[in-house]
């Protein structure tokens, strides 16, 4: 997997993050917080760490570990949020984990849904990758709305499953594998040709 790269759709820009962008972060994380907070993730043992240039250091860590990739968003050549890849496993399972956050500024664009799908067509197409594990709480009907618009599957509840905003959270889960989409998810997601899914949380 690449270490350093940009993946492109007209004025969307989805990048590896660098240490210089941790001042932007910040002021992104720490001006927004009704918006962010009650999704971040929180340590159970202790209070959050707003070292936002310890925190990047980290996850480039996990990137040359190849178990991570840390992704920054841009719109119009201004950051707007974040895109992290995480549990990265190669081999016989294939998998990862893909989380993000928008700021309030931009939502409702469709910047994160093509994000999210740019990126999941590299994992499949690039990285090698055969699957694509989304868990979003169940309260966040922005995040859901990005899943639904994409096509991601509905796999489950996992219960208690991360811990969020001061205490454990129940997570839907959703997914979607390389042969569900063998044309890419951009392209489908662009031209309008994503299956219309029956929810079961969905009245």
């Amino acid at each position: 997997m690449a270490t350093t790269f940009a993946l492109t759709h007209e004025e969307l820009v989805v990048r590896v993050v660098k240490l210089r962008d941790a001042k932007k972060i910040e002021q992104l994380v720490l001006g927004n917080r009704p918006w962010l907070k009650p999704w971040e993730a929180t340590n159970p043992e202790g209070p959050n760490s707003f070292d936002f240039k310890a925190q990047i250091r980290g996850l480039l860590k996990q990137m040359k570990l190849q178990q991570g990739l840390p992704l920054i968003i841009e719109y119009r050549g201004q950051v707007v949020g974040q895109l992290n890849v995480s549990n990265i496993i190669y081999g016989s399972v294939g998998s990862c984990i893909l989380g993000y956050w928008i700021s309030p500024q931009v939502a409702g664009k469709s910047i994160m849904p093509k994000a999210v799908a740019l990126v999941s067509d590299y994992l499949f197409n690039v990285a090698g990758l055969h699957r694509i594990e989304i868990a979003i709480r169940p309260e966040n009907s922005a995040s859901l709305r990005v899943v639904e618009k994409l096509g991601f599957r509905y796999e489950g509840l996992k219960e208690r499953f991360i811990h969020i905003n001061g205490d454990w959270r129940d997570h839907f889960i959703f997914a979607l594998t390389f042969e569900e989409v063998p044309k890419g998810i951009l392209e489908r997601f662009i031209s309008g040709r994503v299956p219309r899914i029956s929810y079961p949380f969905k009245k």
